[in-house]
């Protein structure tokens, strides 16, 4: 049930370096399908001739694809190939695109969304190539570098978005032909770069476990995405929660009984890769809150409610939103270079650092253009040190036969932040409103929603700070350490134990090779 893969990584200098870009291409159209319909809500809104609350299901349907389908492909990649894996699952985001391109009713666009959703597992997949065909010394600048273009590409969606919907009979379906577009080059680039799949495990796919994993994911992640149009109190949303909680006690009982789970309990309750986990979960909100909050933060018209920029959205995407975008994308090499010579725990430490005192510095000062933009810069190199830290933590945690399924579970943790990022944040803007507005006016959200929305981020950076100085204690050993990966791997292969270094996380690998 096993293939054979070598020691080290057989690709050369030039092999790498058309792979990471290969890869980066992909986890960043994986990304832009995230934000893509969130300035264009109201056209499709308008355009379909359907409600709010309906409309929002757009962005809805491709959380919660991606929550039911990424750790299933995730192992699926582990047991069958990355490579062919990664193909598929691109090829279906070109149909998906295609299909909210040429979708004439809101049911069809949510379908094209749903195919969109599964292209989430293209990142976690992405990283277990990077593992096998990259050299230990340049693995943590490649994950860096990959996971940076995460926050650079939804950034870029909004821009992009927004310049092709800006004007008058602005059309909707001009962002998904973009997507299509993005999607079909990404396809290309790794059908013709990335090397076929070495490192196998075979074996039998979980699906028992993936049905109740992903019925547990659908029942937490609906009720916070609609919990505002439901009522937090509502019997709907407590209900979802509870049916949540209870599928989550079932899907552990099943993944305790068969003999090759979907995700092993011992490895996924290890504690590096339980911290990355909820690191995962804060930095995900934090992204989140900085998008939503700085976005409708300078839209806001100044001369009703004594705050705002009176930006467009063209302008809050290009002017506020895109040089933050920019600094993750060029922060991602400096991020893998502190992970590959001091470490994930410090990378991680920093990114906390630099968040809390970006949403610090929102928090207090959002009335000037270079606060707005300054803060979104650090902000954003926040976001990128974190997104390098985690694969590098997960990497040195688990063996490589459960490497696809962690990414995804990690992925899946991102997801679910940013979920509980765009709930509070609305909810917050919602439940704060200014009063005696004129006649005609919409309900406006007061300023103080803002301020606390940007407290509420520094906060959460401050919990990452205490996963990576804590929760982490002792994960110090930089990745590049690493000895080579083994040359088997077995499907049955245990987890890697719970050691207080990441030399000692990385030892199921060791035992893996003479297995």
């Amino acid at each position: 049930m096993s293939t054979q893969s070598p020691a080290a990584p057989a690709a050369g200098h030039r092999n790498e370096t058309v792979i990471v870009f290969a890869l980066s291409l992909a986890a960043m159209v994986v990304s832009m399908m995230q934000t893509l319909p969130v300035p264009i809500l109201g056209l499709i809104r308008n355009d379909l001739g359907t409600t709010t609350a309906n409309v929002s299901w757009v962005t809805t349907a491709t959380l919660l694809s991606a929550a039911v389908f990424t750790p299933l492909l995730g192992r699926f990649g582990d047991q069958h190939g990355k490579k062919p894996t990664l193909v598929a699952v691109l090829g279906v985001m070109v149909v998906g695109s295609v299909v909210a391109a040429l979708a004439t009713s809101l049911p069809l666009l949510i379908l094209g969304r749903v195919l969109q959703g599964a292209a989430t597992a293209i990142f976690p997949l992405a990283l277990s190539v990077l593992r096998e065909e990259v050299r230990p010394q340049k693995l943590p600048g490649a994950m860096a570098l990959v996971s940076g273009t995460l926050a650079f590409g939804s950034g870029l969606a909004l821009v992009a978005t927004g310049l092709l919907t800006s004007g008058s009979g602005a059309d909707y379906r001009n962002a998904f032909w973009m997507a299509t577009g993005f999607a079909a080059v990404a396809l290309i680039a790794v059908v013709a770069l990335v090397p076929a799949t070495r490192h196998k495990t075979g074996g039998r796919t979980d699906f028992l476990g993936a049905l109740t994993l992903g019925i547990a994911l659908l029942l937490l992640l609906l009720p916070i995405s609609q919990g505002h149009e439901w009522g937090w109190a509502s019997g709907r949303t407590l209900g979802s929660f509870a049916g949540a909680a209870v599928m989550t006690a079932v899907w552990v009982l099943v993944e305790r009984k068969v003999s090759e789970p979907l995700v092993d309990m011992r490895m996924f309750v290890h504690r590096p890769v339980l911290m990355a986990n909820l690191a995962g979960v804060l930095v995900g909100f934090g992204m989140f809150a900085n998008f939503l909050g700085v976005s409708y933060l300078v839209q806001m018209p100044e001369a009703i409610t004594g705050y705002g920029f009176d930006a467009s959205i063209l302008r809050a995407s290009v002017q506020f939103l895109l040089p933050g975008a920019i600094v993750s994308l060029l922060a991602s090499p400096i991020g893998g270079q502190i992970v590959r010579h001091r470490g994930p725990r410090t990378a991680l430490g920093l990114a906390a650092a630099l968040g809390a005192v970006g949403f610090g510095w929102l928090a207090l000062d959002h009335g000037h253009t270079f606060s707005v933009i300054g803060a979104g810069l650090i902000v954003g190199a926040a976001v990128s040190f974190g997104y390098a830290a985690m694969p590098a933590v997960i990497m040195a945690s688990v063996p490589h036969h459960q490497s696809g399924i962690a990414n995804g579970i990690n992925s899946i943790s991102r997801s679910t932040g940013s979920a509980i990022g765009s709930a509070i944040v609305t909810t917050i803007l919602a439940s704060q409103t200014i009063e005696h507005l004129p006649p005609g006016v919409p309900a406006l959200p007061a300023e103080s929603g803002f301020t606390l929305t940007f407290a509420i981020g520094a906060v959460a950076f401050g919990l990452v700070a205490v996963i990576g100085w804590l929760g982490l204690r002792g994960q110090t050993r930089p990745l590049a350490a690493h000895p080579a990966p083994g040359t088997a791997t077995g499907a049955t292969t245990a987890p890697a134990s719970a050691s207080a270094s990441a030399v000692d996380a990385a030892a199921p690998e060791k035992a893996d090779a003479t297995a």
